[in-house]
């Protein structure tokens, strides 16, 4: 699997499973639960396959941005979450950073 498919699996796998961990109510209820479970041991286990062959600082940056910017979006969708100028400022800047490490940095695989 490309380095990107895999990296964009692993992101979307944590996304689930922090969306999850969010519904699960501490824990108490299975199905979400088990979601978390799951979604969180396949993002880590695509996570280590992606940084095979990528520098982990760029691994992290991707993921955890991308993450945030999908997680911001899905507490705003699924659960009612506010979004004020500042976070959405912050998440644009996170955006930025990404876009910039992909496009000039020379240290991601392209």
């Amino acid at each position: 699997m490309p380095t990107y498919a895999l990296l964009a699996l692993c992101i979307l796998a944590e996304v689930a499973a922090t969306t999850a961990l969010k519904a699960s109510e501490g824990f108490t209820r299975l199905l979400p639960s088990a979601i978390t479970v799951v979604g969180y041991g396949t993002a880590f286990y695509c996570l280590s396959l992606v940084m095979r062959t990528m520098p982990v600082g760029v691994v992290y940056a991707i993921w955890s941005g991308v993450g945030i910017v999908l997680i911001s979006v899905a507490g705003w969708a699924l659960f009612g979450q506010k979004l004020d100028v500042a976070a959405v400022t912050g998440i644009g800047f996170i955006i930025a950073g990404v876009l910039i490490i992909n496009l000039l940095s020379n240290s991601a695989v392209h």
